[in-house]
């Protein structure tokens, strides 16, 4: 069955995700002249910092919401929201790094996909468990 190999691939590229922009922080601190353990510099650093660390916090909700949605409530919508999430989280660092302005659609569609994955998971198990 390739479901679990998708959930584990979307997974795997949420972690990525997170590890690129922790690259790309890296990077900045060198361009930017950000010397570790400093955590402000110019704007252009602190917004990639913040892009970074928003999908961190982000991946945290993620993960959980992710699985408990796909193995107890629906695993081929659960897959597209995976997608989706992933989409979302690419516009969300896009538009950041670029202009604090233009983080909006991403944030709010990841918002979107956590809440869905979150209430999904949570009618799934409840039925799961009163059918037991």
């Amino acid at each position: 069955m390739i479901a679990f190999p998708l959930v584990a691939l979307i997974t795997v590229l949420a972690v990525i995700e997170v590890m690129v922009l922790g690259v790309l922080v890296g990077r900045g601190r060198l361009r930017y002249g950000v010397p570790a353990p400093a955590t402000s510099g110019p704007p252009e650093w602190e917004r990639l910092n913040r892009a970074h660390l928003n999908s961190l916090e982000q991946l945290v909700l993620f993960v959980p919401l992710f699985f408990a949605y796909c193995f107890n409530a629906h695993l081929s919508s659960g897959i597209a929201l995976g997608i989706v999430f992933l989409v979302a989280r690419v516009m969300y660092a896009r538009g950041y790094i670029r202009d604090p302005e233009k983080r909006a659609a991403g944030a709010a569609l990841t918002f979107a996909v956590q809440v869905w994955l979150a209430a999904g998971a949570v009618i799934g198990l409840l039925v799961k468990i009163v059918r037991s």
